[in-house]
């Protein structure tokens, strides 16, 4: 019985002017008809029923999301009042996963990776499931083979092969986002992934490992789960989820319980047979959209002229016209328009909050 959980979080400054407070970049349609929330449960379409689907999202998204997702029952999209990281969070959809099936197993899956194929995925992820049946402690992630020395993602390096598995092997041990000379060791070595945070444990697990390793975290959400038997799971998680602690499911329970060793649950990495992309920022487009024979990633009505190597995207019927750009990132949309050299994040970060300093928050 596997159960589907879409965490949905984050503000998407990174894709700004396009992503807002109001509609961050899991609710954009950056590539195809689909925005990547709706890619993301699409993917799983025929596999599990949307009955057995859970997002986890900010308060303020609970109307973009039933839009995107018609055929989720409300009770179903579980609404955070504060961000407090991902245990909190995939501990909450948990407990709400045990209540409706003691015996579920939960995949859960950022809403804003890309992914491709869907049956590569699907082949991948039935790998993880048949892991757990045979070891019901079992914490299931998968990995991406790295392409290139990556500074921003986190790493996992693989340890002994776990037989009879199907290619998965024992987690050895994290690391997290290494300096580039450190990340060129990793691509050299051949034993590291990147961590594509995307995970499979039966629900019960999890809530076992959050009462070993965080039990503040535990005994809020137990204290929550019983009071939503009388109150409503939002009106519980209203009142509970803003006392627990912020932390990472990977900093507070994998990481702790990789550390620990032994037999008793094992940490199992399996390398994935897609195509992964955190589409992170402006900067991915050209290498999931594909690009034009002057390496420039399109999107709308444009006209280029000794434009190379540029993210250039507009929102409506609005002509964009460049002369004698180089890598840079232009993109317009009804109310605003970003015209920055590509892959600057820090500078974009900074507009963001600037724009409010100076007074213009209804842009961001």
């Amino acid at each position: 019985m596997l159960f589907l959980v879409i965490m949905a979080g984050g503000s998407g400054t990174r894709f700004w002017p396009e992503s807002r407070r109001a509609r961050p970049k899991q609710y954009l349609t950056l590539t195809g008809d689909r925005s990547l929330l709706q890619q993301t449960a699409d993917r799983c379409q025929g596999w599990i029923p949307p009955e057995r689907i859970r997002v986890v999202t900010n308060a303020a998204h609970l109307e973009e999301t039933a839009r995107q997702l018609p055929h989720l029952s409300r009770e179903h999209i579980l609404l955070e009042p504060c961000g407090r990281n991902t245990a909190p969070c995939i501990g909450l959809a948990a407990f709400q996963v045990y209540e409706t099936n003691p015996d579920a197993l939960v995949l859960i899956a950022p809403a804003d990776h890309l992914i491709r194929p869907e049956a590569e995925f699907l082949a991948t992820i039935s790998r993880g499931v048949k892991l757990i049946e045979r070891d019901p402690r079992a914490s299931v992630l998968f990995g991406i083979e790295p392409k290139f020395p990556a500074t921003g993602y986190g790493y996992v390096e693989q340890g002994a092969a776990i037989p009879g598995s199907d290619g998965a092997s024992q987690v050895k041990r994290f690391r997290e986002k290494p300096d580039l000379a450190t990340a060129q060791q990793f691509l050299v070595s051949g034993n590291f992934c990147w961590n594509a945070g995307i995970f499979i444990w039966r629900a019960a697990r999890i809530i076992e490992l959050l009462a070993e390793f965080q039990p503040e975290i535990h005994a809020g959400l137990a204290r929550l789960a019983t009071r939503a038997k009388t109150a409503g799971w939002q009106a519980a998680i209203d009142e509970e989820f803003p006392k627990l602690p912020a932390i990472s499911i990977d900093n507070g329970v994998l990481e702790p319980l990789v550390a620990r060793g032994g037999a008793d649950g094992s940490v199992a990495i399996i390398p994935a047979s897609f195509s992964w992309s955190d589409v992170g920022s402006w900067q991915a487009l050209p290498d999931v959209l594909g690009t034009d024979r002057n390496n420039n990633a399109i999107a709308g009505p444009v006209s280029l002229i000794d434009t190379e190597g540029c993210v250039i995207r507009t929102t409506s019927d609005h002509l964009v016209a460049t002369i004698g750009l180089k890598d840079y990132v232009v993109v317009h949309t009804p109310d605003a328009t970003l015209i920055a050299p590509l892959g600057d994040e820090a500078a974009l970060r900074k507009l963001v909050a600037q724009l409010e300093e100076q007074g213009h928050a209804r842009f961001v």
